[in-house]
């Protein structure tokens, strides 16, 4: 995984069961990437987690992996 996309593609897929409908679509705002997390309402409950800790430990994990970007998760239906 060289990119970010990459990365938060594979740990949302990864938390999701395998017949999700899920997209991540990262496209870029002056010097920021927004990631762009669309999937059904059902998955997005499980995305976030109680108290968004799951959300909030996939910020954590890209913040890690990649210190130099800037970014946003968005997350729509």
């Amino acid at each position: 995984m060289t990119t970010i996309q990459e990365s938060a593609e594979y740990l949302i897929k990864s938390i999701l069961p395998e017949n999700a409908n899920v997209s991540v679509n990262c496209r870029n705002d002056g010097d920021t990437t927004i990631i762009e997390i669309t999937a059904l309402p059902e998955y997005i409950g499980q995305l976030i987690g109680k108290e968004g800790k799951i959300i909030k430990s996939i910020r954590s994990l890209l913040n890690l992996s990649f210190p130099a970007v800037k970014y946003l998760l968005e997350i729509k239906e």
